[in-house]
């Protein structure tokens, strides 16, 4: 997850540590301890003491750290260390005793090794998938196994899954023995890969996780890594990866980056090999995350290959390989964007619509307020009045998958689409409240204003959303609610803080941590709750894994007392909205499919288990195959939409002309004495097609328009409306 907000004010503390003073370049691992477990006790929002409670949760959270499926460790480890070490974590961290880490870590590591010598021993024997036995997929919330011998048996289903799987792989890069072994080779060099630097980081961020879900500890490397990633100038893909499960995970595709732009790679998708280009697949499952990351960059042009299971691969043994051609990864190809919409409104009329979306709240904050400098609002305001120029009767800002940024951008923001007035209230630990306001009364848009947002707009995406719906003027449309990340971390480098750690540079690493907690003009926190949407759509994303509710240990929910606003005198009508909306949905298909695969997914993570027989797992890819194919089908007789999008870009916002956006479907056929495609090719194929799809008849987007128009419709015949709607 990014941060809240990109700007906070520096933090100031007063720490009496008693530390001798300490100057070498590479720090004391006890003394980073001391600063990281002072920093969070007196700087964090909850001011929790780090004491034996906070010290009990500390150690079960790093023995999942390390262990997160608990396959190695077994009940009688976690006992002995919850005797050994349950009550006593908290003075080793406070007195710079970093012994407890590495006792713990190397026990896990032995372990570990104990474990691969047993596998190699399983893939030694003969399987023939006929049994009727499943295997577990997520152990994240089971018991650990009681002992060695129910851990055996554990690991033989697992094995026996694992191989299942690869031998069910259509893009299988070796015999599944080979790839298997390679894989707990590889996961054993990486273990032994880690060193001091390494243990200490896991601990300490697993230490500031206990706090809550978005404070974490950054060690040198990682914080040089961050800082690289802030100059926005890296050669790569552009996509954002974490690791989940022993995978690297996409969490984030860059706007207008090279996976972006090649719509293959999907958020959700698990990276399983890395090649360089026609050069062999290195398995990258349970390889560290700094390892996959420098295998995928590389120089601007050249070709890396990735090895997936898509995030909507219902089975695990499904891949797809994914060619990508490096390069820069550019800051202006993040920024706002709008497109007209030419479409039939509700009398039969031409209607012109618009349409922003506006992937992060960013700002150029060591600029602000200088000529040329970068800001959201001041695009924003850009491409509202290029669009009021073309005539739009209605506006609807898109702000799903919209991670936050800057909270003077998010309130400037607000300001284009209300009088002068209060936006968020913020409150610190020590119950200081701050009202950040819009003070400029001009509105750039006072028109129909519809803001779409799903599980993933967080943060000052809620507060722009949360204070356009607290001042009724806009309509929130999209999943049942947004992300509910109502906190605000700052950046805290160690050694500046702690001068005794060395000479104010950035060896002794930082601590993200948080320190404000956020709140709607109402009153209500978006912490937990999030942004609830005036109308609900139908969405994959809308799950309640997905949010701050899904995250361990999140800072609670609560209220403080509302601000004085003038709220729009204009009704919004949304009960007429809910039900005109609630009709289209049902008998749209689109929608119908998604419910289905809502459901699907339901009962998968529900069930948490696949068979381990040959038989009946093709059948369930034979069947997944079967439905798909029948949708593929049905939307070829749909008939396309009638409208024509035009893309409005800061590049050509002052143009005359209106760029055209035109969809081909690509063409599979092969062409005369060419070489028949490959099975990754026709996936290529399928996925681009997939995506013109999803780009042209985008449910979710289809029926924001749709509601707009109704909305327009509404504000223009009061008199249609049923009654006590206005609202």
């Amino acid at each position: 997850m990014k941060y809240l907000f990109a700007y906070c004010a520096p933090l100031a503390l007063s720490l009496a540590l008693g530390a001798a003073s300490l100057r070498a370049d590479t720090p004391d691992p006890g003394q980073i301890e001391i600063s990281v477990g002072r920093l969070l006790e007196q700087g964090h929002y909850s001011r929790m003491k780090l004491d034996e409670k906070v010290s009990q949760r500390f150690l079960k959270n790093y023995l999942e750290a390390l262990d997160y499926n608990h396959l190695y460790f077994t009940q009688k480890d976690v006992d002995l260390f919850t005797a050994k070490f349950g009550n006593t974590l908290n003075n080793d961290v406070l007195l710079g005793n970093p012994d407890p880490a590495f006792t713990i870590f190397n026990i896990y590591k032995k372990h570990v090794e104990d474990r691969v010598a047993k596998v190699k021993e399983l893939l030694t024997q003969k399987y023939d998938f006929t049994s009727n036995r499943s295997v577990e997929v997520n152990r994240q919330k089971a018991a650990w196994p009681k002992d060695d011998t129910e851990a055996d048996t554990l690991w033989r289903d697992r094995i026996e899954g694992e191989l299942l799987q690869e031998t069910l792989n259509k893009h299988a890069t070796d015999v599944p023995v080979k790839v298997l072994t390679r894989r707990y080779d590889q996961m054993l060099r990486n273990l032994h890969e880690q060193n001091k630097e390494d243990i200490i980081k896991g601990f300490l961020t697993t230490l500031a996780l206990t706090y809550d879900p978005h404070s974490e500890y950054m060690s040198k490397s990682e914080l040089d890594n961050f800082q690289i990633n802030m100059r926005l100038s890296l050669v790569g893909i552009g996509a954002v990866l974490h690791s989940e499960d022993g995978y690297a995970k996409i969490a984030e595709l860059v706007t207008g980056g090279p996976a972006a732009k090649d719509a293959r790679l999907k958020v959700g998708d698990r990276v399983t090999g890395v090649a360089q280009g026609d050069k062999d697949f290195v398995d990258s499952v349970d390889m560290k995350l700094d390892k996959v990351v420098e295998m995928i960059r590389g120089k601007k042009d050249t070709i890396v290959r990735l090895q997936v299971i898509p995030a909507t691969a219902t089975d695990p043994s499904v891949r797809k390989i994914i060619e990508i051609k490096r390069d820069e990864i550019k800051l202006k190809e993040q920024e706002a964007k709008a497109e007209i919409i030419e479409r039939t409104g509700p009398d039969g009329n031409p209607i012109r619509l618009g349409w922003i979306i506006l992937p992060s709240f960013y700002a150029d904050m060591e600029h602000s307020g200088a000529a040329g400098a970068k800001s959201t609002t001041k695009d924003v305001l850009a491409l509202i009045n290029r669009l009021k120029q073309e005539h739009i009767q209605g506006l609807v800002v898109d702000l799903r998958k919209n991670g936050g940024g800057s909270l003077e951008e998010a309130v400037n923001l607000t300001g284009l689409f209300i009088k002068r007035g209060p936006v968020v209230q913020a409150k610190d630990s020590n119950g200081n409240i701050h009202v950040s306001k819009d003070r400029d009364p001009s509105i750039a848009w006072d028109g129909p204003l519809v803001v779409c947002c799903n599980r993933l707009s967080a943060s000052a995406s809620e507060i722009f959303a949360a204070a356009l719906q607290d001042y009724n003027r806009a309509v929130i449309v999209g999943d049942q609610r947004s992300f509910g990340k109502g906190t605000v971390q700052t950046m805290l480098e160690i050694g500046r803080i702690m001068p005794f750690l060395g000479s104010g540079n950035n060896e002794a690493g930082a601590l993200k941590l948080t320190i404000q907690k956020f709140y709607r003009i109402a009153g209500g926190s978006t912490q937990h709750k999030g942004v609830e949407s005036d109308v609900v759509l139908p969405s994959l994303f809308d799950r309640p894994e997905i949010g701050e509710s899904a995250l361990k240990g999140p800072l609670p929910y609560d209220t403080v007392p509302p601000v004085d606003f003038d709220k729009w005198d204009h009704p919004l009508f949304k009960n007429d909205l809910r039900q005109r909306s609630a009709a289209r949905v049902a008998a749209d298909p689109e929608f119908r499919y998604i419910t289905e695969d809502l459901d699907e997914v339901k009962k998968r993570l529900g069930d948490n288990k696949v068979s381990l027989n040959q038989k009946v797992r093709l059948a369930e890819i034979d069947q997944d195959k079967a439905r798909r194919d029948k949708r593929t089908a049905a939307r070829e007789k749909i008939k396309q939409p009638n409208a024509k999008t035009y893309v409005i870009t800061l590049d050509n916002v002052a143009k005359p002309d209106l760029q055209l956006v035109t969809f081909e479907k690509p063409d599979k056929k092969t062409a005369d004495g060419a070489a028949p495609a490959t099975p990754a090719e026709e996936d290529a194929a399928d996925d681009e097609e997939s995506t013109n799809r999803l780009e042209r008849f985008d449910p979710i987007k289809i029926e924001s328009l749709n509601i707009l128009n109704d909305l327009i419709d509404l504000s223009r015949n009061p008199k249609t409306a049923t009654a006590s709607t206005a609202k």
